[in-house]
């Protein structure tokens, strides 16, 4: 038996952890992402990994405007699990930050004040956690495409790949875009080499030596809680004001729902547009369902402008964007959407045809069989929502829309903009290419390549030597 022992400046002493801890402060709730890498190789590593993952109860911290001390508190419980599931020695160099997306932003429109307090309220408790505290920001909307497109290409390892020879590799891959659906907005982000008439949506990274241009989007009051709020005043504006009675094409038939028109509708910056004239706000109303496929679908593009386009191509709404390019993955609110539309009717998003015919199954459901599995009334109504967002408004179609991948995880992690902004906020990815990393040295590595296959061949030479003695013994006998 042959042991063989190599010493490596790089391996003589036990990999010790680093780690990282991101709260995402989203428009409905926020969730608390714990980060980990290797302590050796903190600048130059590109293997950062989830470690836990805490959903904080309740609303977003935007739901507590009014509320003194309870965005606060509403964290505790996360972070005292980041206190346990962090090894205490790592405390004090755990950096720990707070994003907030675009339920502050909207806050911050209305009342800019009570957004502060929020803000300030939340950083003092972070502040009281012995983790090494960064920022607590509300991130704006290219931001936040931005961060989403660095997690969903650094987890697929597009940037730069770690090969099994111990060096950092450019694995020659394209980089994908990234599509995401939350409560108060969604974001569209990929890399172009098109002129980018408006420069409010170029971006350029620099990752691992190379430069990427991104074209990146975020359209506020688009994410599906607000989608939702902007729909049903809509109904109520063009329906019969003053009655107790709105009808929803969106909701399952037999649906019916009390809600009160500020609490529930007009309440919202993203809403406030559609509100007409002397109505009384403290008014409760009943939407009933009608489950009408078609009249929903017709009320849902209205929610859009495709017109007045003063570029030479749009999204929608004005909003210039060049042509597609490549690949997409798709999460956050999109792969649920897309997971209801497969489950309900064993019909997948490869094209707009069938996701259409998928959608008017769907709409055409009573409410009983939709309760009966498990899924919300908004259903429909989401689902058309998103049809109408990435072929009309994005412009996907038969051929690219099938280029998009719905998904809630990649590399074992959650898809999303938190990790891209922990590694832009701690400088976890490099600006260079990083060559030197190695488990070993180049000359141990040529040793061992080199050795390892004499002695496959003194193992087949020692093989056939044993094989012609028994031949040679057999012929005599």
């Amino acid at each position: 038996m042959l042991y063989l022992c190599l010493c490596s400046p790089t391996i003589l002493y036990v990999c010790l952890f680093q780690y990282g801890i991101v709260l995402d402060a989203g428009s409905s709730h926020t969730s608390m992402f714990i980060y980990k890498w290797p302590a050796d190789k903190q600048n130059n590593t590109g293997i950062v990994t989830q470690h836990k993952e805490c959903h904080v109860e309740g609303g977003g911290i935007s739901s507590y405007a009014g509320k003194l001390g309870g965005a606060a508190k509403s964290l505790e419980k996360c972070l005292e699990q980041a206190l346990e599931y962090i090894p205490k020695s790592r405390h004090h160099q755990t950096p720990l930050c707070l994003g907030a997306t675009a339920g502050m932003r909207l806050l911050n429109i209305v009342n800019p004040s009570e957004s502060q307090r929020i803000m300030k309220e939340v950083e003092n408790k972070l502040r009281s956690y012995p983790f090494k505290f960064k920022e607590a920001i509300i991130l704006n909307g290219q931001a936040e495409g931005a961060f989403g497109w660095v997690t969903v290409n650094y987890l697929l390892e597009n940037f730069v790949k770690y090969g099994f020879v111990g060096r950092w590799m450019n694995p020659g891959r394209k980089t994908i875009g990234a599509l995401d659906l939350g409560g108060a907005s969604t974001q569209i982000t990929f890399e172009t080499s098109e002129k980018v008439e408006n420069e409010t949506n170029v971006m350029e990274l620099k990752l691992y030596g190379k430069t990427y241009r991104l074209y990146t989007q975020s359209f506020l009051c688009y994410g599906q809680d607000q989608y939702l709020r902007k729909l049903l005043a809509h109904l109520i504006k063009i329906q019969n004001q003053g009655q107790h009675e709105v009808f929803h094409p969106c909701y399952p038939k037999q649906f019916k729902e009390s809600i009160n028109l500020w609490k529930d509708v007009f309440d919202s910056p993203c809403s406030v547009d559609y509100k007409p004239a002397n109505i009384d706000l403290q008014m409760n109303v009943t939407v009933v369902g009608t489950g009408d496929y078609q009249n929903c679908l017709d009320n849902v593009k209205k929610m859009f402008s495709f017109d007045n386009c003063t570029y030479s191509k749009c999204s929608f709404n004005g909003i210039f964007q060049p042509s597609l390019r490549g690949s997409f993955m798709a999460f956050s609110a999109f792969f649920f959407t897309h997971k209801y539309i497969s489950t309900l009717t064993n019909i997948d998003m490869t094209s707009p045809n069938q996701t259409a015919e998928a959608i008017q199954l769907i709409c055409n459901m009573s409410i009983s069989e939709v309760l009966s599995k498990k899924y919300m009334k908004n259903v429909c109504a989401i689902s058309n929502f998103v049809l109408v967002l990435l072929t009309q408004g994005y412009h996907f179609d038969e051929v690219s829309l099938r280029s998009i991948s719905f998904e809630k995880t990649a590399g074992g992690a959650s898809v999303g903009w938190a990790m891209g902004y922990m590694l832009d906020l701690t400088n976890l990815v490099p600006a260079e290419t990083s060559g030197a990393m190695k488990a070993l040295p180049t000359g141990p590595w040529r040793g061992i390549l080199f050795l390892s296959v004499t002695l496959i061949f003194f193992a087949m030479g020692y093989l056939l030597m044993v094989y012609r003695k028994t031949k040679t013994k057999e012929d005599i006998i």
